[in-house]
């Protein structure tokens, strides 16, 4: 893992966007302020690069809005620093990453959705499936925690994406957010 650079200011990188070597993972702090979330920010270096957000704020809307906007990971800044380093290489192989403390808070967000509101036509199992993805969980993991085969996951995972139109696992997170939330994503 190399370090390619650090900046003060967002619209110094962008300025200079089309000039350089984009990074696999842009690791920022989501108050770049301090006053607001820096959601714009994100979804602008979100279609560039993989993001990964360390803050202070485990607040649900925080991380909620960050991934909403496009990261690819969030890490609150009590993480180790194994758990950095794990975070930029998972998204580096275009994974997601999630400091577990806000594992429960994704999956409380979509759980709180009652499912009369629920989008796209996704079965049960699936739903369960993608609320796992949402969560972090590898297939494997999923698999074990559903009871069934790895094979089984693949084929669910295969499904929600065709239901969905998505792609990567960051893309399966964001569908299972915005599915809360009509308005977002």
């Amino acid at each position: 893992m190399t370090a390619t650079g650090s900046l003060a200011e967002f619209a110094e990188y962008l300025s200079t966007a089309a000039e350089v070597d984009h990074p696999d993972v842009i690791v920022m702090d989501l108050y770049l302020d301090g006053s607001a979330p820096s959601l714009a920010e994100i979804s602008d270096l979100a279609s560039i690069a993989r993001v990964l957000v360390i803050s202070a704020s485990g607040r649900a809307g925080d991380v909620l809005g960050a991934i909403r906007a496009g990261a690819s990971g969030y890490l609150t800044k009590q993480s180790t620093p194994e758990l950095l380093a794990s975070a930029v290489t998972t998204l580096a192989a275009g994974g997601f990453s999630l400091s577990a403390e806000l594992a429960d808070i994704v999956q409380a967000a979509l759980s709180d959705r009652p499912d009369h509101q629920r989008k796209a036509a996704l079965s049960p199992r699936e739903e369960q499936t993608l609320s796992l993805i949402a969560r972090g969980l590898t297939h494997g993991q999923i698999a074990t925690r559903l009871g069934v085969r790895k094979a089984t996951v693949d084929t669910y995972v295969e499904r929600i994406r065709a239901k969905l139109q998505v792609g990567n696992k960051a893309e399966l997170t964001r569908a299972a957010l915005s599915r809360l939330d009509p308005g977002a994503a």
